[in-house]
């Protein structure tokens, strides 16, 4: 987990809700639908928008959908929401095995290949969160800050 960061594990905890998207998420859906909430919101306050913040935005949110697809079963839903001074992005999955940071080297100290989406996510959201669905899998929360 991200325990540096500031991730709270909310697994087992009741009332999380799941609802599965009407079309299959990919990360490249995921950029755009965080590129349309962000642009839109700054478009209807008329603040500029941070180039870096929005692309940590879409670095978090592909990060999050692709390990949802090789690691969860797949993503069960996608929810982007811009809050004030940050963008919320969940994503949801099959599974309830929580997310680890792999050690980048190998058993023969050799680079590793992948294992670097987690440590990404955490690294650049201000908060992680990790809840657990009635119905079983998991959702992960990232806040974003836009500034």
């Amino acid at each position: 987990m991200c325990e540096e960061h500031g991730t709270e594990s909310t697994l087992g905890r009741p009332g999380a809700r799941r609802t599965v998207p009407s079309v299959a998420c990919n990360p490249a859906d995921a950029r755009r639908a965080v590129e349309r909430a962000v642009s839109e919101r700054c478009r209807t306050t008329r603040t500029r928008c941070d180039p870096d913040a929005l692309d940590d935005a879409m670095l978090v949110v592909s990060e999050l959908t692709t390990n949802a697809i090789l690691h969860g079963g797949g993503v069960t839903d996608l929810r982007v929401d811009v809050l004030g001074s940050g963008v919320r992005v969940s994503v949801c999955d099959r599974s309830d095995r929580l997310p680890v940071a792999r050690d980048a080297l190998d058993l023969r100290r050799r680079q590793r290949m992948g294992g670097h989406g987690w440590p990404i996510v955490c690294r650049l959201a201000r908060d992680v969160r990790v809840t657990g669905l009635p119905s079983g899998g998991k959702c992960i929360t990232a806040v974003i800050a836009l500034h």
